[in-house]
């Protein structure tokens, strides 16, 4: 654990890299100011500059590419001091046509101590640079008279169409009354004599026809030179009295040999003459060094082309290695640590904080389940707190629960609520309550809030999994296929690892979170039961409500669940339905649970003509609940959203027979043919298995024996203690990572 403490600093220093770096590309897109029509001052201040002037003098860089280490903090200086009075870019003054790209230019063009221009390269029209590039500097194509010179910008890329262009050219020339003529044209027109590094042929001026076109214009018109770049390279050739130059060294990714290098061109201007003038970046020529010298320039080109996306890449690459190392050369144990001894935290109090999204009395199998935990350890003598939302009919004194408030209420009957997380309150109450432990019983919102608060007190958290999140997708205001496919099992995934354990009620369930990647140690252990409550139920109670119900000597389905999409209701429905025609025997189907799809559901029956064996009885008070067991022959189950179904073993423990869909919730708990029947959700094998047990009375009284035998071993005491064995291990692992002076204790291992 200790090799890994600096991978994991470094690999959070490369995140917090990525973000900063991310965030600056954000601030230069939308929070820098914003510029426009910049060719506009700069022709101004040449124009100043120039007026009246014969001589003068001008840079021409090429490829900057967004160069910082090479052409802000090199080449500009150099400029600057070169004495020309403006600067123009040949072409690729940003390395793609992004935004961010452009602002980060014209950042670094602001570095100049003098007015420049850009011509519309090729760079500057990718990623859709075009409307980018006229909003910011101006037209793809303009010319411009300064002194007694004239400077023509044309667009090679494409945009404009080339025929449209050399019409517009000839028309300049035919009125050009300027001393000299400068064309500046972002490919090159003719081939340099010597090998370039990855020039290919789309690098040069296409289509042909343009080329030749503009080659005829020249001669005729005696253009005194034409510029251009998109080549990593310096080249120099004279053609019929013009003067051919590829600049293309002022940033981009240099070999600094005799032909590639970093550099830009002067040419000063008189009445009667132009001299251009190569000016190289001095680097030290060693002839031992030379060849390493060259690969030295190449990585330092490489750093400072686009330095933000190259550290990004450097960071993400990083990353990548962090977490290859991780996996390869650090050592794993995948079996579960079998020296951890929970006995000290065994035979002393342990304080439990929980935090769920829901709770009595809002009726569910999570609540209840909670309830029953917190039951068990209070009666133990382990202090617990649970935070829970409020309610309107909750209980007016609970001195084991912080109520919180909700901000939105949600449902038919508004039972779902989103409680205010973000009181300060809640933190202030758990810390005072010094928990060993805190309990989740959800993977987000108050669970989340949960988590924050184990991390800050620096005690271990651990995460009970109740609920298949999947089957849920109906309350969820996303598309149901990627909630139900992708976004639960990574939420699950996510929060369950950020835990120090996770406990699951059955070996199915704790196979699922396997297979999404769960890697935090998981405990098997089912919620427990009021097993002898169900069997102190007398005769007389029992009787009272089968009249109360208006029941006679029909045998007696019971079914136990919210009235929701989830818990396939309409699929038992149907069954009993079909049941209905082919069977002489009277039952009648207590489906006992509300909720919002009650009304639907009613109809339903209706339409079914199911009214004589079906009722809706609703809501049920939990100390009611052992009764109505008891008054069952049977308990019928359909949902597949469950981890444990918790009613069945209820059910079992009034000793009813189960028939159930088979599902992960259920299949650990049934046992097929000994204490109930499971089958794949087919309306037809469902019912037969309903059937058989209706008609057989010696079958039916046997798998109700041997469902009553099997309950017996699931008592809320029990259940209690062997959480508490599971509390033990993890303050035991705890200690273990972090040495025995760290917790050993039942106190908090920190205040905050």
């Amino acid at each position: 654990m200790i090799r890994r403490q600096p991978l994991k600093a470094v690999f959070y220093l490369n995140v917090l890299i990525v973000t900063l770096l991310i965030g600056y590309k954000a601030y230069l897109n939308f929070f820098e100011p914003s510029f426009k029509a910049i060719h506009t001052e700069q022709v101004e201040r040449i124009h100043n500059l120039l007026a009246e002037r014969d001589t003068f003098s001008f840079a021409v860089v090429g490829n900057i590419n967004n160069s910082v280490g090479i052409f802000e903090r090199k080449i500009i200086p150099m400029i600057n001091n070169a004495g020309v009075d403006f600067v123009v870019s040949a072409g690729n003054a940003v390395s793609s046509g992004s935004e961010d790209k452009y602002r980060a230019a014209q950042g670094t063009l602001s570095y100049l101590n003098m007015p420049y221009l850009l011509t519309f390269g090729q760079h500057e029209y990718e990623s859709f640079g075009s409307f980018r590039f006229y909003e910011h500097f101006g037209p793809h194509f303009f010319n411009v008279r300064a002194g007694n010179s004239r400077f023509i910008f044309l667009d090679s890329t494409g945009k404009t169409p080339w025929r449209w262009q050399t019409r517009w050219l000839r028309d300049i020339l035919s009125q050009n009354s300027t001393d000299h003529t400068f064309l500046f044209v972002g490919h090159p027109l003719m081939r340099s004599g010597e090998d370039v590094l990855f020039d290919e042929d789309e690098d040069y001026l296409h289509p042909n026809e343009f080329r030749d076109e503009l080659i005829a214009i020249i001669r005729e018109y005696n253009i005194d030179a034409v510029f251009s770049a998109n080549i990593s390279q310096y080249d120099s050739q004279q053609h019929y009295g013009t003067e051919f130059i590829i600049s293309g060294g002022a940033g981009g990714l240099m070999l600094n040999n005799d032909v590639s290098f970093h550099h830009f061109v002067k040419v000063s201007v008189n009445a009667d003459s132009v001299a251009t003038e190569l000016v190289p970046l001095e680097i030290s020529q060693q002839p031992v060094f030379k060849h390493l010298e060259s690969l030295w320039f190449f990585v330092y080109s490489l750093f400072y082309v686009g330095y933000v996306n190259f550290i990004l890449i450097i960071s993400a690459l990083t990353l990548i290695a962090i977490k290859l190392y991780a996996i390869v050369f650090v050592g794993k144990d995948y079996y579960p640590d079998y020296d951890l001894d929970p006995t000290p935290w065994l035979d002393k109090p342990l304080r439990v904080a929980m935090f769920t999204n829901n709770y009595l009395p809002f009726i569910g199998g999570v609540p209840i389940s909670i309830a029953r935990l917190r039951r068990g350890l209070q009666t133990s003598g382990n202090p617990t707190l649970v935070v829970a939302p409020r309610y309107k009919d909750q209980p007016e004194k609970e001195d084991h629960v912080l109520r919180v408030p909700s901000l939105l209420a949600m449902g038919e009957k508004r039972e779902f609520r989103l409680a205010n997380i973000f009181l300060g309150r809640i933190r202030k109450r758990v810390k005072a309550f010094k928990p060993d432990i805190i309990h989740l019983h959800h993977p987000f919102w108050l669970g989340s809030l949960g988590l924050f608060v184990a991390r800050r007190l620096r005690i271990p958290a651990i995460y009970t999994y109740h609920t298949r999140l999947e089957h849920y997708a109906h309350f969820v205001p996303l598309p149901g296929t990627l909630f139900r496919n992708l976004i639960s099992h990574a939420l699950i995934k996510r929060f369950a690892n950020k835990c120090d354990a996770v406990i699951v009620p059955t070996y199915s369930t704790e196979e699922y979170l396997r297979m999404i990647g769960v890697k935090s140690p998981t405990y098997v252990q089912p919620t427990g039961i009021e097993y002898e409550r169900f069997q102190s139920v007398t005769d007389e109670q029992v009787n009272a409500l089968r009249s109360q119900l208006g029941l006679g000597d029909e045998r007696i389905f019971i079914s136990v669940s919210r009235l929701s999409n989830e818990k396939n209701i309409d699929f038992m429905f149907d069954a009993i339905a079909s049941l209905k025609t082919r069977t002489q025997k009277p039952f009648r189907f207590l489906m006992i649970g509300d909720g919002h799809q009650r009304d639907r559901l009613q109809k339903r029956v209706e339409n079914l003509n199911l009214q004589d064996v079906i009722t809706l009885v609703g809501a049920v008070p939990p100390d009611d609940m052992a009764t109505y067991y008891q008054l069952g022959d049977l308990f019928l189950f359909a949902s597949k959203s469950e981890t444990q179904g918790m009613v069945i073993l209820e059910a079992m423990a009034a000793g009813l027979p189960v028939v159930a869909v088979r599902s992960s919730g259920i299949d650990d708990v049934v046992r097929h043919g000994f204490n109930g029947y499971k089958t794949p959700e087919n309306r037809d094998q469902w019912r037969d298995r309903i059937a058989s047990l209706l008609e057989d009375d010696d079958l039916r009284k046997t798998l109700s024996d041997n469902a009553l035998a099997f309950a017996k071993d699931y008592s809320i005491e029990q259940f209690a203690q062997d959480v508490k064995v599971i509390y033990g291990t993890i303050l035991a692992a705890k200690v273990k990572r972090q040495g025995p002076a760290s917790g050993s204790k039942s106190e908090p291992l920190a205040t905050d």
